[in-house]
């Protein structure tokens, strides 16, 4: 019988990129997100050209215990998950003190709190099969403060600490747990965050979804913990650890392209 993957956001960039890698490499999949029409569309072409099975959940994880309402969902199709891919999140590009409250909740609590609870229900059947691995989309994000995307910066390093303390905790246990960070993807993320045009967000500069989850496939199925596309991130990244936090956070403001 062939494995189970279930992936979060799976209607769309990185999310929807991950299911064709993990259908290609014979996983049946478990789809969720909020729009019907485009899961129903992938689960289709998914099934047809690979031969795999793909079980569709229709939720809203900014909905409180909707990560809960899958497992529950999972468990009554008689469905166990060999990974679990914690892929939905968002953010929004806007001074904090003006933000919407409402919308930065959502943020934690997809970015978050979603995320963690999927991870809580999952995880102890991984544990006691001995085999499962956890793969938590972080970001580049997570190794900075973000003036004017504090919020969803700052729900990134928790999912970063959040994954190394785990994979530190479930060592030898047969359950691996890895963090991505990709640095800014193609995938519509800055058009959902009102970012539109900055800098950071320049489209020549981009990496591909595809390209970033081949790459995020490959570093869960070999156990790495922290796994960082692209070598100038790669240097990015160590860069972040060294310098003075004060200095990270004006590059990032300049960097957003705000003075």
């Amino acid at each position: 019988m062939n494995k189970t993957a279930l992936i979060t956001g799976a209607s769309s960039g990185i999310g929807r990129e991950l299911a064709k890698v993990f259908a290609g490499n014979g996983y049946d999949l478990i789809l969720t997100a909020r729009n019907e029409k485009k899961l129903g569309t992938l689960k289709d072409k998914l099934e047809a050209k690979y031969g795999i099975k793909a079980f569709v959940i229709i939720k809203d994880l900014s909905q409180k215990d909707a990560a809960q309402d899958v497992f529950n969902e999972v468990g009554k199709a008689g469905l166990s998950v060999d990974v679990l891919v914690n892929n939905a999140g968002f953010g929004d590009y806007k001074r904090y003190a003006d933000a919407d409250w409402w919308k930065q909740f959502d943020i934690v609590q997809v970015n978050i709190l979603a995320l963690m609870q999927m991870t809580r229900l999952f995880l102890p059947q991984m544990i006691q099969k001995g085999d499962g691995k956890i793969l938590n989309m972080a970001s580049m994000a997570a190794f900075a403060p973000g003036p004017f995307m504090s919020v969803y910066y700052a729900s990134k390093a928790f999912v970063l600490s959040f994954s190394e303390a785990l994979a530190a905790e479930l060592k030898g246990s047969g359950v691996t747990v890895t963090a991505v960070c990709p640095g800014p993807t193609k995938t519509g993320f800055e058009e959902a965050a009102g970012s539109g045009a900055r800098k950071l967000f320049d489209t020549a500069k981009r990496a591909s979804a595809k390209k970033v989850a081949l790459f995020s496939y490959q570093a869960t199925m070999s156990g790495k913990i922290v796994a960082v596309p692209g070598f100038k991130y790669k240097i990015a990244a160590s860069g972040q650890k060294i310098l003075p936090r004060r200095a990270v956070s004006a590059f990032i403001l300049k960097l957003q392209g705000e003075k």
